[in-house]
């Protein structure tokens, strides 16, 4: 992988990520209800399956209950990102991002598919996962790193808030270290596809395992 970098004008992906959540952010509300877009658009167990609103799986990643939620969730993301994002390269970056989105997604309904779920955190715990492989691969250890303690910080808070999806931030986590080891995979064997082809896979299982559960 290229060396790591921390340039603003490196991280396009991330900033275009950043912007996507701050518009919907105004578009649906700004509030923890929102308006009848956030509720189209929030991740919600009988829409899925009843509704067939698949698209749902997606969307909620982009939608945020509250200026602190989203103030908290874009600061993570902007600081993964400029660290990722020039590491990865775009495709690679973006390839991450929403295959730990979709296993956010899938880990929510798990937990509680009758309580609408929204939020980037899946995703940029998925971020997290990801950057400690990577840690690992470099002979660190990632619990006694940055990212380690982001982890172990931001999981223990999942659970002493009220109101955090507890699924949604350990499926997000769990599918970002999967993906990340993919990636390392093929780039151990100097075989790209073997990455996209286990994100795709990953992201595959994680649609079907929502749509299961929901």
């Amino acid at each position: 992988m290229p060396a790591v970098s921390a340039r603003a004008n490196a991280a396009t992906a991330t900033i275009v990520l950043i912007a996507l959540n701050g518009l919907l952010f105004l578009a649906t509300g700004t509030g923890s209800q929102g308006n009848a877009l956030f509720r189209r658009l929030e991740l919600f167990g009988p829409a899925v399956t009843i509704l067939h609103e698949y698209y749902r799986l997606v969307s909620y990643g982009f939608l945020h209950a509250g200026w602190l939620h989203i103030g908290f969730n874009m600061y993570l993301l902007w600081i993964l990102g400029q660290m990722l994002e020039p590491q990865l390269g775009i495709p690679r970056y973006l390839t991450l991002y929403f295959t730990a989105l979709l296993g956010g997604a899938f880990g929510a309904l798990l937990f509680d598919p009758g309580t609408p779920t929204v939020g980037a955190s899946g995703a940029i715990f998925g971020l997290m996962g990801a950057a400690a492989v990577e840690l690992h691969r470099r002979g660190f250890n990632p619990l006694r790193t940055d990212i380690g303690m982001l982890i172990i910080l931001n999981l223990g808070l999942s659970f002493v808030i009220s109101g955090v999806s507890i699924g949604g931030h350990g499926g997000g986590l769990l599918f970002g270290v999967l993906a990340g080891i993919a990636f390392r995979i093929a780039d151990d064997r100097r075989l790209p596809a073997i990455g996209y082809l286990g994100c795709v896979a990953l992201s595959a299982a994680a649609v079907f395992g929502a749509i299961s559960v929901a």
